[in-house]
């Protein structure tokens, strides 16, 4: 099987690449732009599966397809929000949410072996899934959260919330006070349910408020060490394959 990565994210891409591996599936051919990617494709024979990142760093990775018509399946990796999503759901096309999960990974690869026909040419319609991306519809995120304390239903001001994290298989909100409560949800619900201007998941264990940071370190391994206004009692890390999207988030 040849496997093809488009990320214009280095280290995200040679995470993958070991990924990949370690499940018994060499990597061919990493590219990390939409103009490398077209010239690839004009001169190279196309790979069985290719793992395409949305956003590249000279565009959208769909201006690929405007120039050459791809001979492969494509399993698309992003960071897009579980909302933008719903038009790869409704397309049938499969995609792995960054950061990428290893067993996430595994199904989607094993999906492929199980039911991709070889030689058969894709063709997507990706006018929908552009305009949800370029333009996302208006819609209404979670303004409070409940928690049980005792016999009691206390309500959570979701701008009262300065970080969620998971511990112990529990997730839990940290709040401006310095109180932290049990939620009965998890962060990849999470994912549907906080507004993404306010709310980013930096890692697989923090989903973080803009509001609440106070400063911003660099740490070992290219990632960041964030200081939050009253939560302190562990290192809040952003991951290394989150970095790149967690400054575009910042500077937004």
């Amino acid at each position: 099987m040849k496997v093809l990565i488009i990320e214009d994210e280095k280290p995200a891409a040679r995470r993958l690449q070991r990924m990949l591996e370690r499940h018994g599936v060499a990597v061919d051919q990493m590219l990390h732009s939409v103009a490398e990617s077209v010239e690839w494709f004009l001169n190279n024979e196309h790979p069985d599966l290719i793992f395409l990142d949305i956003q590249l760093s000279d565009g959208l990775s769909f201006e690929i397809f405007d120039e050459v018509t791809i001979k492969s399946a494509i399993i698309f990796t992003t960071a897009y929000d579980e909302y933008a999503l719903q038009a790869f759901k409704l397309n049938s096309i499969d995609y792995l949410l960054k950061p990428i999960d290893e067993d996430e990974l595994k199904v989607s690869v094993d999906k492929y072996k199980t039911f991709q026909p070889k030689g058969r040419d894709v063709q997507f319609n990706f006018e929908d899934i552009k305009k949800l991306l370029e333009n996302p519809v208006a819609r209404e995120y979670k303004k409070r959260f409940t928690t049980k304390i005792g016999q009691h239903i206390k309500m959570i001001p979701v701008d009262e919330i300065e970080c969620f994290y998971s511990e112990n298989k529990g997730t839990y909100a940290h709040t401006t006070a310095g109180r932290d409560f049990l939620l009965d949800t998890t962060l990849e619900q999470l994912e549907e349910e906080l507004a993404p201007e306010t709310f980013f998941r930096i890692s697989r264990k923090y989903y973080i408020n803009i509001h609440a940071i106070k400063d911003i370190i660099s740490y070992t391994n290219s990632r960041l060490q964030l200081k939050l206004n009253s939560y302190d009692e562990q290192e809040v890390i952003v991951a290394r394959e989150r970095v790149k999207d967690f400054k575009l988030w910042l500077d937004r």
